[in-house]
């Protein structure tokens, strides 16, 4: 069932909005985005895959092409069936929700779902015919999370183009990242048996029943008021039970005072003290550190040169091996990594549906502009003789795979004299309050909040390198590509595709990844200035960089490439047709 009411792109709307010089279609098409996380959420909901796909339907948008967007996994009713339903116009995008997916997003509430993962008809049957609703001529998946694999052999079959962009490893990986326990890469999934209890999520039939549940009575009532009731309803359950009358022992113990409390401004000898602070901050049970796997310079050889990445042992073997044939149903598979690609075609994607796509965005040309404009464009931002420290910059989340972890404890490493000659910007997104107390001896740490892209340009001007301390196979990071955008040199593991950005010793240094001492190795080569860091412009002339207008003109061509081959090929049936007596 397909609730659509009325809707139409508004072209008065964009025409009058169009940037100058915007390229534009020579022959607009007709094309259907598919993904889980809402669209005008951009970076909110989905981080960078999202944002990827956000701006690259605006951008489509803007040139002439008329665009729609399908997300799944996320939105639920108690209505009963799958359907679809219109949410919103989004910057010239119409955008759709489906309603009641088998499926759930993101990938990880959907772990173990095997059957549904793999094939679910009546959902394929509702997303075909919104694609007639819509008249798609051209399918691009940014991501099929909430989706069954068993969709794009039916688009195939359909007759339209269909155009992946893998932004991860859902495809061969359930868990996405290719990361055991969201610990360390998993090198060998042991033919599906590695994956029994990667992760350990909530009972999926449960998970849809809440969100059937609780979204309805959200959008019948509104949020404050479910809120409300929600709260009550809780507080009545924890002291009707048991545990809940149970008298709890707080748990409290007095704090104890800087053991330097005596000495007022005397900093006794400046040189010998360690330069660290006494807050005396104890690591709770709830704080309880996470040791992250560590993987050797050449991780990314090792893992391509591996021949077990399609062995099948269990149904979590046999959906690696869906998945790969769902991408063997496209026409073009185009990730903004070549590893990525190498490493779907190393699992059996046919080499020739393959090309690397580097990304652009828009607030990377903001970026890489508003560097270029800069009077320090072409000065060297820091030499060791300088009157202040080397400035650091980790900007991510606080998520096992980012690597906050190797950079906290690489930190303590170093020694006194490197560490108080440079100064540790972080802004991670999430509960970073462990991480805090871990580090606050260290007055050289600066904890800054939230990853906030709306402060990277204001950003640019406080950091002098970047930190990317990554610890799974990363695909074409966002963050890499501010640093490198904003002209600054980079730190990061070698490990996925930032090996293919970073030219060492012109725009980065790389490092094993998973290995703090090894990173703080890097960072003292820096600060004892054994390797120079160079201008912005300097960086900029190392790194291959792409522009969004060239981005999404080059997507836009890729469209005409695959809708004009499917006429030529539809005018030589009718040829051949004609010719035999046959209608085409």
């Amino acid at each position: 069932m397909i609730e659509t009411g009325s809707h139409g792109v508004q072209t008065g709307e964009l025409e009058s909005s169009r940037p100058a010089n915007w390229p534009r279609a020579e022959r607009p098409v007709r094309v259907a985005f598919l993904g889980w996380a809402r669209l005008a959420s951009q970076a909110r909901e989905g981080s960078g895959y999202n944002l990827s796909a956000s701006e690259l339907a605006a951008g489509l948008a803007l040139m002439g092409h008329t665009v729609s967007y399908l997300r799944s996994g996320m939105d639920y009713s108690l209505k009963p069936g799958v359907f679809i339903k219109r949410h919103e116009t989004w910057r010239g995008v119409e955008c759709f929700d489906l309603f009641n997916s088998p499926n759930l997003s993101p990938a990880a509430a959907n772990f173990g779902r095997l059957d549904t993962e793999r094939h679910s008809k009546d959902q394929v049957d509702v997303v075909l015919r919104w694609l007639d609703e819509v008249d798609a001529e051209v399918v691009h998946i940014h991501s099929l999370e909430g989706f069954p694999l068993g969709l794009v052999g039916a688009l195939r079959k359909s007759g339209r183009a269909i155009v992946v962009t893998p932004h991860n490893y859902w495809y061969a990986c359930p868990q996405v990242d290719l990361l055991h326990k969201e610990r360390e890469v998993c090198l060998d999934y042991e033919g599906g048996q590695r994956c029994v209890g990667c992760l350990t999520p909530e009972n999926g039939e449960r998970v849809i029943s809440r969100r059937r549940r609780e979204q309805t009575l959200v959008r019948r009532f509104g949020y404050a008021p479910y809120q409300s009731v929600r709260q009550v309803w809780l507080f009545v359950k924890k002291h009707a039970t048991r545990e809940g009358r149970r008298a709890r022992p707080i748990k409290w113990s007095p704090p104890k005072l800087d053991p330097e409390i005596g000495l007022g401004f005397d900093v006794d000898d400046a040189s010998v003290h360690p330069g660290t602070v006494e807050h005396h901050l104890h690591l709770d049970e709830a704080d309880k550190v996470v040791k992250l796997g560590r993987s050797p310079l050449n991780q990314n050889e090792r893992f391509l040169a591996a021949t077990h990445h399609l062995t099948v042992l269990n149904n979590f073997g046999e959906r690696r091996v869906a998945g790969i044939d769902a991408l063997n149903q496209a026409d073009l598979v185009i990730p903004p990594s070549r590893f990525v690609l190498q490493t779907f075609e190393r699992m059996g994607l046919n080499p020739a549906i393959g090309r690397h796509v580097r990304l652009g965005q828009v607030h990377f040309d903001q970026l890489n502009r508003v560097t270029r404009r800069s009077p320090y464009y072409g000065v060297r931002p820091w030499t060791p003789d300088a009157a202040r420290p080397l400035r650091f910059a980790f900007h991510g989340t606080v998520r096992n795979n980012k690597g906050l972890e190797i950079l906290a404890s690489a930190i303590p490493l170093l020694p006194r004299e490197v560490r108080q000659k440079a100064h540790f910007q972080i802004r991670a997104a999430g509960w970073d309050w462990t991480f805090r107390k871990r580090l606050s001896a260290f007055p050289e740490v600066q904890f800054c909040g939230g990853y906030d892209m709306l402060q990277l340009l204001a950003a640019v001007g406080e950091y002098d390198v970047g930190i990317l301390p990554h610890v799974w196979f990363e695909n074409s990071p966002l963050v890499l590509l501010e640093h490198l955008h904003a002209g600054k040199f980079v730190v990061a593991s070698r490990l996925g595709g930032p090996p293919e950005w970073i030219d060492e010793g012109r725009n980065g240094m790389l490092f094993p990844a998973g290995d703090p001492e090894a990173l703080a190795g890097c960072i003292e080569r820096l600060v004892r200035g054994e390797q120079e860091i160079p201008s912005a412009r300097e960086i900029h002339e190392a790194s291959t960089l792409r522009s969004y207008p060239d981005h999404v003109t080059e997507v836009s061509s890729i469209y005409m490439e695959l809708v004009e081959s499917r006429h030529g090929a539809r005018h030589h049936r009718a040829e051949i047709g004609s010719a035999v007596g046959v209608e085409a």
